[in-house]
């Protein structure tokens, strides 16, 4: 078992108080008022968010994993000598255990995350359980650039990116990330889990669980701001919201006022009319369609997406276009 911490930027300030704050106020203080998704996951977001992926509601998760289950053993023709398997956003790094039961050529495991704590708790359980594998858990944004440490900056490399987490950006910051890991070199089959079109219900209840932890896991944004940024708001005046925006085939998350109120930040006073919402997540839904059409627009030929029975999601393998 090798486990080797990195960083692209942690001790910089990848996500400091400076830029947090920045991102925070500029956001709440737009005519919509929004908070960018990646702030969800601080620690307690982490594992607020592993609790929703187990929710009867929450089918992402378990679909995904069993399409990856099913077809994961087709990849071992991305796999060469040195290969390592870079997952964008690897949270706990579950569905990552697919691959890497059946990809047992792989060299190493680049796990990229923004929340440090949770990157090195996960890594330490995967470079435990994979005693044959180089774990290597980069702390990083993966929605800039990523420069990995040599010599895996040069080693041929699967990425993965699963969890439908390309939904989150809008269609030009999906285009963006595409044209990004583009860029990188050595990549030999780039595996991306998409959230499909589908019936409005099915989506709202996914992200409205009756249980309140999708409510808690939106709320704890304010409970962080609160604590880090020593802003006041009053969590019992604010309500979870999920809604379809069907305009933008997306799930969007809001945090609704419930009433008229004023929030301090930073010395400045953040008005809240009843009824008014921040912005905090979006979740594009594709249609196959849709995402060969970005893909083939950055690089990228879809060699297969997998689906399941009911066609609730897909997981795309797209490999670098040469022509």
């Amino acid at each position: 078992m090798t486990m080797t911490p990195s960083s692209t930027g942690f001790e910089s300030g990848i996500h400091s108080n400076t830029e947090f704050a920045q991102s925070i106020l500029a956001g709440l203080t737009a005519p919509q008022k929004r908070i960018d998704s990646k702030w969800l996951y601080d620690v307690v977001g982490s594992q607020l968010f592993d609790t929703i992926t187990q929710l009867d509601e929450y089918y992402p998760t378990r679909t995904e994993l069993g399409i990856l289950r099913r077809h994961a053993a087709s990849l071992a023709e991305y796999v060469t000598d040195g290969t390592a398997l870079v997952e964008l956003g690897s949270g706990s790094s579950t569905k990552t255990r697919a691959l890497l039961n059946a990809l047992t050529g792989l060299k190493s495991y680049v796990p990229i995350d923004i929340s440090q704590e949770h990157l090195q708790d996960a890594a330490c359980h995967v470079a435990a359980e994979y005693d044959w594998l180089e774990v290597h858990p980069v702390v990083a944004d993966f929605t800039a650039e990523i420069v990995l440490p040599p010599p895996l900056a040069n080693a041929p490399k699967i990425l993965f990116f699963p969890g439908s987490t390309i939904g989150n950006f809008e269609i030009e910051g999906a285009a963006q990330l595409l044209r990004r890991m583009r860029r990188m070199s050595g990549v030999t089959a780039f595996v991306i889990g998409v959230d499909l079109v589908k019936d409005t219900d099915t989506l709202v209840r996914a992200y409205d669980d009756t249980k309140g932890v999708t409510a808690a896991f939106n709320l704890n944004l304010l409970t962080r701001i609160n604590r880090e940024l020593g802003a006041d708001f009053d969590l019992e005046r604010f309500r979870h919201e999920a809604r379809w925006n069907s305009r933008e085939n997306r799930i969007e998350m809001h945090l609704v006022s419930t009433s008229a109120q004023d929030v301090q930040l930073l010395g400045q006073t953040i008005h809240f009319a009843a009824g008014e919402t921040v912005h905090t997540e979006n979740s594009h839904k594709y249609t196959p369609g849709q995402l060969e059409g970005i893909a083939g627009q950055e690089g990228w030929l879809v060699r297969q997406i997998w689906t399941d029975a009911d066609n609730l999601f897909g997981v795309a393998v797209l490999t670098p276009d040469s022509g």
